[in-house]
């Protein structure tokens, strides 16, 4: 039968995920099963307390795929368990796809061919079989190869449209659940070139199914195994065995064996060590070379990967004991002294834009006797917290304050423009306290962020935001200091010319700003 794979774009109510593809894995009848006449379902009330898919006849893949910023040419198919009666398709699919997007890996999640079911409660029906496992064995004998047959039609697909995907065709992985990781390793047992998988991760899979038909792979194929002592369903030893035959095949293999957890712990919360299983399995991914970022920006081409890794938890480590990084301008303010007689000292306080600008353009800021005091990443909370040591501790005849952008990206909690108000309203205050007059700049236009693309309608928030902020200079006596208008693309974004990734200025963007920002600098001190 000839093998077509169609596809139609949804789009996920999930804040983290974006459209994504469905892609049916046969043009008509699934081959071995063109008399099924039942339709797929789904069940919300069970006692597995899961949201289930049963009675799956046209089998699918979802694509859900990272950011380009983050992608890694990484591609893993992900199959959720049910004891091929039904697919735990949120806490053994897309609550890992979720996870694994977040390491730029592209993930499809299998709906493959399941046993029929006869009611619309498929978990009770699976709980009556499950007491004698050689009847469940019997009647899944059948529909074992048909969903080995559906894991190895998707690899070929996700192998075939490499390209499309961005994705590595030497990269591409499976993992699967119970059920789904018994269908992982039988698809790497029957494995052809094309459907073959590069590595593995069956999680507390049941492997007596796979007897008949155990293949350990001669070519290298890594495997990582997670699971738990107390499998309800006693697969540990079983498992424990996997792992020495891939070790005595000499395979590179990983397994976890967690003292508790049951079975089907997926991406469930337990408050005990497997709730961080699939850290360990980043962390597996990571030594075997699959978490490289294929696009790394400039800043991070400069860098190993080992430096990177070392920056982002010093970082982390950082804001646990510093979160408004009070550190960051500590010694430097302690060096620059009192303002020089007949100089006008001016402070930027804000964000990545203020703190990009001082090493863009240094001259602006020697020159004209303005010191820049912005740091990457901060909202408008951090910067109230640093206010008095960043700002009036300076003594400033002026202090121009940018902030806001990153509070729309949600950098450091809910969004709230009323909270960002506040917090100006604060430095504004204290500014006033301090005899030091404020410029309140404009929030710069986005149309989108590449860090937070999950974020929606950013140019009406950013809109609304500059509102409020041009309300509060006219409520206090302030100069309002406009970048957005005449700044703003026909998406109310910034062009490329303006900056490369839609947020950081470029130097041309910057000199415009200058200009705006000097002529706001004379109407205040006026």
């Amino acid at each position: 039968m000839k093998i077509l794979f169609t596809f139609c774009s949804i789009l996920l109510t999930s804040a983290s995920l974006f459209a994504q593809e469905v892609i049916k894995l046969y043009s008509d009848k699934a081959p071995g099963s063109e008399s099924w006449t039942w339709s797929e379902a789904e069940n919300n009330t069970n006692v597995f307390n899961t949201r289930v898919i049963y009675n799956v006849s046209s089998p699918s893949i979802t694509a859900y795929l990272p950011d380009k910023e983050k992608a890694t040419g990484t591609a893993i198919l992900i199959a959720p368990g049910g004891a091929f009666h039904t697919l735990s398709i949120d806490n053994e699919g897309i609550e890992v796809a979720k996870y694994l997007n977040s390491k730029g890996i592209a993930a499809f999640v299998l709906k493959y061919r399941v046993a029929r079911s006869f009611t619309n409660d498929p978990v009770k029906e699976l709980t009556g079989k499950m007491s004698n496992f050689k009847t469940l064995d019997e009647e899944n004998a059948p529909i074992i190869p048909l969903a080995i047959q559906d894991a190895s039609t998707a690899i070929k697909y996700i192998r075939k449209n490499a390209e499309k995907y961005d994705i590595d065709p030497t990269k591409i992985g499976m993992m699967g659940f119970s059920a789904g990781g018994t269908l992982t390793l039988g698809a790497i047992y029957q494995a052809t070139e094309e459907s073959k998988p590069n590595f593995i991760a069956p999680i507390y899979p049941y492997t007596k199914a796979l007897d008949d038909i155990k293949n350990i792979p001669k070519a290298k194929t890594p495997i990582f195994i997670a699971l738990a002592s107390d499998d309800q369903l006693g697969f540990a030893p079983a498992n424990a065995q996997l792992y020495l035959d891939w070790k005595a095949a000499g395979q590179p293999v990983e397994i976890h064996i967690y003292e508790r957890g049951g079975h089907g712990f997926g991406m469930n919360k337990q408050k005990i060590p497997t709730d961080t299983w699939y850290e360990r399995f980043g962390d597996w991914l990571k030594l075997q070379g699959y978490l490289k970022k294929r696009y790394p920006n400039k800043w991070e081409q400069q860098f190993s990967e080992e430096q990177l890794e070392t920056f982002s938890k010093q970082n982390a480590e950082r804001e646990k004991r510093d979160w408004a990084n009070l550190v960051k301008y500590k010694k430097a303010n302690a060096e620059i002294g009192e303002p020089k007689q007949g100089k006008t000292r001016v402070v930027f306080t804000g964000d990545s834009i203020t703190e990009g600008w001082v090493s863009a353009d240094p001259d602006f800021f020697n020159t004209n006797n303005y010191v820049g005091r912005g740091i990457s990443g901060q909202t408008s909370p951090q910067t109230l917290l640093r206010f008095r040591q960043d700002v009036v501790a300076l003594k400033p005849k002026v202090v121009i304050i940018n902030i806001g952008i990153n509070d729309i990206a949600e950098n450091t909690g809910d969004y709230m423009q009323d909270y960002t108000l506040s917090n100006y309203q604060s430095m504004i205050e204290i500014a006033k306290a301090n005899h030091i007059k404020v410029i309140l700049a404009s929030v710069m236009p986005a149309f989108a962020f590449p860090w937070r693309k999950e974020i929606q309608d950013v140019p009406a928030k950013v809109i609304a935001l500059n509102e409020g902020i041009k309300q509060l200079a006219k409520q206090n006596n302030l100069v309002y200091l406009d970048y957005f208008t005449p700044l703003k693309d026909e998406r109310n974004g910034l062009s490329k010319e303006m900056a490369e990734d839609g947020v950081h200025p470029t130097i041309s963007c910057y000199k415009i700003m200058e200009k705006l920002a000097n002529e706001a600098i004379n109407k205040a001190l006026k």
